[in-house]
């Protein structure tokens, strides 16, 4: 699998990025059997949240064997300094790891968010301190909404973040004023070194009826391979993104892996060929239900 710099981190993450959510609500079982195919695939990388359900419970006991061959990146989504720190370390303790390769503040989508986040006494201070202490090697940013691109590219003013993971796909790509928000987060990227991850690059719309499901993602993704295979490298074509979170079912897993490893079958007016023609294609952002 395709490999790219993590921006000053200096680690070689796989293009793809594995998303945990995926473990969220699944058994053991289920959960080793996604893990293993991941990293026959190639994933160096693995992303989680405290907040992802049973997650962090998931991967914890593949640490023994595979911590020192992995990135492995968690998240708080508390605002307060004290409560984040308490949940980081527990997340420590879930993971069965005495050190992050990356923690990050998670769901700052907006400024109100921002400000909670970077405020005395906020959140920043905890993820901040895990660093300086050894238990994580660096601090990054991640956030929902068609304001994330522009909520990052302030924080980025305000603290000199490491990673940032962002929302990006061909839809959104297609509005104006997020892609202005988006190219301006880039260009600050790029000059600062930072590691631009993107997330929801297989969301197709949000779910047409709220109670009815058929993936664990809570937006209706794309599950065919050719569209999975075009929102993938039209993602990738952007040189200065690092890599792309897989989506939250492990059933999608292996379509994203495949559409990876076609890369080079399939160019970016193909792609945009594929995406253009996909009906009942929107914003996952119109409703958040998180």
């Amino acid at each position: 699998m395709e490999q790219r710099r993590l921006g000053r981190s200096g680690h070689q993450s796989s293009v793809l990025i594995y998303g945990a959510a995926a473990l969220a609500e699944v058994d053991q079982a289920t959960a080793d059997a996604s893990v293993q195919l991941a990293l026959d695939a190639g994933i160096n990388h693995f992303d989680v949240a405290a907040s992802y359900g049973d997650a962090e419970l998931r991967l914890g006991p593949w640490m023994p064997d595979i911590r020192g061959r992995i990135f492995l990146a968690t998240k708080t989504g508390l605002r307060d300094r004290e409560a984040a720190w308490a949940q980081i370390n527990q997340s420590l303790e879930r993971l069965q790891t005495d050190h992050l390769d990356l923690i990050q503040v998670h769901a700052v989508g907006d400024l109100d968010e921002l400000d909670l986040v970077t405020r005395p006494g906020g959140s920043l201070e905890a993820v901040v301190r895990a660093r300086d202490e050894g238990l994580a090697g660096a601090v990054g940013i991640t956030g929902h909404g068609h304001h994330a691109p522009a909520t990052h590219l302030e924080a980025l003013g305000r603290f000199p973040f490491d990673t940032v993971l962002t929302p990006l796909n061909w839809v959104l790509g297609q509005d104006p004023a997020y892609l202005a928000d988006y190219q301006a987060l880039a260009t600050k990227i790029q000059a600062q070194d930072v590691g631009l991850m993107i997330i929801k690059v297989a969301s197709r719309r949000n779910w047409p009826q709220p109670d009815e499901h058929g993936y664990a993602t809570w937006y209706e993704p794309f599950d065919d391979q050719k569209r999975i295979d075009a929102a993938v490298a039209w993602v990738l074509s952007h040189a200065e993104v690092t890599g792309i979170a897989t989506p939250g079912d492990v059933r999608l897993l292996p379509l994203v892996i495949e559409a990876e490893r076609r890369l080079g079958g399939i160019g970016l007016a193909e792609a945009e060929a594929v995406l253009g023609r996909a009906t009942d294609y929107s914003s996952p952002f119109i409703n958040i239900p998180i």
